[in-house]
């Protein structure tokens, strides 16, 4: 009998419901269209503070954790840059949503409000029904609407760039920076296709660098290639390939936060729903044992 991982699980699952499970997304309203546009670095006379917020699906639920503990400590971040499950939080938490209230939402979300599957050679979630649950919780704001600075960080399918979404259409540019490879449909924008932004730059400390940031805060929430298992199925010969790729591709930038939180969430699968407040207080037992790290690194910065 074949065994597979809780995250492999779900997956096979998504794929084998799609025969009789594909449902029509919603019509998602016009906005202007997300845009990678260079913006002046915010400048301060005190250190400015940004939080790096890397992919791993439902892992991505202990960046709530996380913030919460910052919050908690009175350590309230300037930007916030998301990839991947990041930019979900992110885009959420930088539209003015705090910690509490972000729990709030994750425990009450459902699967059906973020994943629209259909029957398509290109994926199996349309991403649409994502796009519509962050730009109604954000009240149609786009990127530069929102009270902190936010870069959702995506993957250009066919340069492979790694892309910085700092204007319009918040939901579709969350959307692209969470497409998943396989799962997701890629995202089309102005005539290019957009995927996970996890491809090229799992925890986004450059993206953040970028925009002005003296002390970057980078949270860690992606899966380890360490497996005991057979690795006998392909969704979870998928999931382990993206993993080693993940290790190497982010390890230079994740080394160069000022302090990077790396909650344990192990145990977590990546469309693992029912986990999700397990992976929130994992991320605020690891955000608690930076506090004392992140504290020193922004007194370090100051004049």
């Amino acid at each position: 009998m074949i065994r597979f991982r809780p995250g492999a699980r779900a997956l096979l699952a998504a794929f084998l419901l799609l025969a009789g499970c594909a449902a029509a997304p919603p019509v998602p309203p016009e906005f202007e269209p997300p845009r990678a546009v260079g913006l002046a670095p915010l400048r301060a006379e005190r250190p400015i503070v940004a939080l790096a917020l890397g992919g791993g699906g439902a892992r991505g639920f202990a960046h709530v954790g996380v913030i919460e503990e910052l919050e908690r400590n009175g350590i309230v971040p300037d930007i916030v840059v998301g990839s991947s499950a990041g930019s979900f939080v992110g885009a959420l938490y930088a539209g003015g949503i705090g910690g509490a209230a972000l729990e709030e939402i994750a425990l009450g979300m459902e699967e059906a409000d973020v994943r629209d599957l259909v029957i398509s050679r290109l994926g199996f979630v349309r991403g649409e029904r994502m796009q519509a649950f962050i730009n109604r919780r954000l009240q149609d704001r786009r990127i530069e609407e929102l009270p902190r600075r936010f870069a959702a960080v995506a993957t250009d399918l066919a340069s492979g760039a790694r892309v910085a979404f700092t204007r319009g259409d918040t939901g579709m540019a969350v959307r692209a920076s969470s497409s998943f490879p396989v799962l997701f449909q890629p995202v089309e924008i102005e005539g290019r296709r957009y995927m996970d932004g996890g491809l090229t730059s799992p925890v986004p400390v450059e993206v953040a660098r970028a925009l002005g940031a003296d002390v970057v805060i980078g949270v860690d929430v992606g899966r380890r290639p360490e497996y005991a298992g057979a690795l006998d199925s392909l969704p979870e010969i998928i999931l382990q390939a993206l993993a080693i790729m993940g290790k190497y591709v982010g390890q230079a930038e994740r080394q160069s936060a000022d302090v990077l939180i790396v909650p344990d969430v192990s145990d977590v699968g990546l469309v693992d729903f029912p986990h999700r407040k397990a992976a929130i207080d994992a991320g605020a037992a690891a955000g608690r044992g930076a506090i004392e790290a992140i504290r020193k690194a922004i007194a370090a910065r100051k004049p």
